[in-house]
């Protein structure tokens, strides 16, 4: 128990383990989707895009969290409009407009010749530093993103396995998506701060693909994918305490662990079960 309380002590430590714990759970949550549509480059794209906006943001005296969201939802906006027709490839869309939003900010920065604390908590996350501020946007976008979710659940499953037949069905896809798109440019600016531009990706990948090593029933898939995260986030945090390493990589490297884990487990059972399979058979012949 001593283990657990004694960082507790520290407020700092208490604002990021909640901000690890919401952000842990909404990349969970959001990451389901992100792996089933096949939008793992999405994440990664919108990220950086997001951090071109802050930049911008800056050099307009702007808000972080306005600034960066508004260019991560223009990103999102503009991929959907460039593979609307299907002529060109959603990876080959989010690489020249995410990049080139990216670029822009980098731009800016060598122009200016200055490089805000904000910028650097962007990219490699600093989540000993979340304010109370903080904590409410995170908070907000959990609470958005779970009950958009729940009221959305049938089209998004639906258009998630079979875009075109839930066209057809009557399910409007392109509000769909767009809601979705919505959901995970929030998901990524509020999660920023916490584990930074270069690591969103496997926030949102990592308990999604662990979960779905555990399960074929995408409705437990989802929950554990949200618990996983949950879990990744307030054990990455304390295993940083102990070992005093940068807390958004070590949340990163605890959930890559726990994947190879049940990767692992997996690959366990199924060779008990093929032995276990044997005798049956030879009893059968």
């Amino acid at each position: 128990m001593e283990f657990l309380l004694e960082p507790l002590e520290y407020e700092f430590f208490r604002h990021g383990l909640l901000a690890a714990l919401m952000v842990g759970s909404l990349c969970g949550l959001i990451g389901m989707f992100v792996v089933l549509r096949g939008m793992s480059y999405v994440g990664h794209g919108l990220s950086h895009a997001a951090f071109g906006g802050a930049v911008v943001g800056f050099m307009l005296n702007l808000d972080f969290y306005s600034s960066a969201g508004a260019m991560g939802l223009l990103a999102a906006i503009l991929i959907n409009r460039i593979t609307k027709n299907g002529e060109i490839k959603l990876d080959a869309a989010i690489g020249v407009v995410t990049t080139a939003m990216f670029a822009l900010g980098v731009a800016i920065i060598s122009q200016v010749r200055t490089f805000n604390q904000n910028f650097e908590a962007a990219l490699f996350g600093n989540i000993l530093g979340i304010t109370n501020e903080d904590l409410l946007i995170i908070g907000l976008v959990t609470a958005c993103a779970i009950v958009s979710i729940l009221l959305l659940y049938r089209p998004l499953l639906f258009s998630t396995f079979d875009n075109e037949a839930a066209r057809i069905f009557g399910i409007r896809t392109e509000m769909v998506q767009f809601t979705f798109s919505f959901l995970l440019t929030l998901s990524i600016i509020a999660s920023m701060n916490v584990v930074g531009v270069t690591m969103i990706a496997a926030t949102l990948i990592t308990p999604a693909l662990t979960a779905r090593t555990m399960t074929d029933s995408f409705g437990r898939m989802l929950i554990y994918s949200f618990i996983i995260g949950a879990v990744t986030g307030v054990g990455g945090m304390y295993l940083s305490y102990v070992f005093n390493a940068a807390s958004g990589a070590t949340i990163v490297l605890f959930g890559a662990i726990l994947f190879c884990l049940s990767v692992l487990i997996k690959r366990c059972r199924t060779l008990l079960g093929n032995q276990a399979a044997r005798p049956h058979r030879q009893d059968l012949r």
